[in-house]
């Protein structure tokens, strides 16, 4: 996005027409317009005075934030499969590594489990969408089945695996402490 492009959206942001900005800028309407096309560009000193008259700075202006991805669909997923242990792991947010939330839908064949993860910093959570489940901690396993939801603290080892003699499946999610 252009300089103008930016400055026109802030304008109309703080409720401004162009003749308004150009006032409070103490420049004229036609600049203003101008600008707002890229068909000029101001100086430094102008576009810093632009912006003070809009809320904002030069530093805050050019610090652009990229458009965070809200929905995503079965194409964004990554998807691993384990077949010595006969389960498939898909993370539904692909940029689950910058984010300390991480959604994972996880089904298991008969006799399938997951991997065993060591212990560390936050929360695991599962709703149990289809079939039985354990849910090993340390020396453990409490039995969760369809419609049923678990929560701990991974203090210890712990892992997933079907508890049943049909395929389960999991939104498996973990949060984990930087």
């Amino acid at each position: 996005m252009g300089i103008g492009e930016k400055i026109k959206r802030l304008r109309i942001k703080n409720g401004l027409t162009q003749e308004e900005l150009a006032m409070r800028s103490e420049l004229s309407k036609g600049f203003i317009s101008q600008v707002e096309r890229d068909l000029t560009s101001p100086s430094i000193s102008t576009l810093v005075d632009i912006l003070e008259c809009l809320g904002t700075n030069l530093k805050d202006f050019f610090n652009e934030k990229t458009q965070e991805k809200i929905v995503f669909n079965t194409e964004d997923f990554y998807v691993a499969t384990d077949k010595e242990l006969h389960s498939e792991k898909k993370w539904v947010v692909p940029t689950y590594q910058k984010n300390l939330l991480e959604p994972i839908l996880v089904s298991f064949e008969v006799n399938g489990q997951t991997e065993e993860e060591d212990p560390h910093g936050g929360e695991e959570f599962g709703f149990v969408l289809s079939g039985t489940v354990y849910v090993h901690i340390g020396d453990k396993k409490y039995k969760a089945k369809k419609g049923e939801s678990f929560y701990f603290r991974p203090v210890m080892s712990h892992y997933l695996s079907n508890a049943g003699k049909q395929k389960a499946s999991v939104l498996w999610v973990s949060t984990r402490y930087r």
